[in-house]
């Protein structure tokens, strides 16, 4: 009785997909700092080298005090920005964060979020696994 209830784990456990942290690599990463305590932008790119798809819910920096997933997007001639729960990354494939579309907003950013210094991001994934990154600080024209 106690072997087909192995069988079915050792089964399950095949189809079951790794952590997403470990199969999704950041690359490019940076923040925009803005003057007088405006919110700053986090762009990055990401890389999804797994057979499954990924799925970003969220980011955390001691740096900042809220950090959000954004979206900047034209809607009938308009610019508009919201907020976004979640970003899937296709198996196999990349996703840009990138001025003009997704991107990290950093609300109440801390006198260490100024240009040349290097901020460390940690990266929430749905299946609760995690990854930290360190994003290089740029000033306002992305210098």
């Amino acid at each position: 009785m106690r072997l087909p209830s192995l069988i079915i784990a050792a089964v399950a456990g095949v189809a079951t997909p790794p952590p997403m942290s470990g199969h999704v690599t950041v690359a490019n990463a940076w923040f925009r700092a803005l003057p007088a305590n405006l919110p700053a932008g986090g762009y990055f790119e990401l890389h999804n080298v797994a057979r499954w798809p990924a799925v970003l819910t969220g980011a955390t920096s001691p740096v900042c005090g809220m950090l959000m997933l954004h979206k900047s997007e034209r809607k009938s001639g308009m610019e508009t920005m919201s907020d976004v729960g979640a970003v899937d990354i296709p198996a196999g494939g990349a996703l840009r964060f990138a001025p003009g579309g997704y991107h990290l907003m950093c609300m109440d950013p801390r006198p260490a979020m100024k240009p040349g210094a290097s901020i460390a991001v940690t990266l929430k994934f749905s299946d609760g696994s995690v990854a930290t990154a360190k994003f290089v600080v740029k000033n306002a024209k992305g210098e």
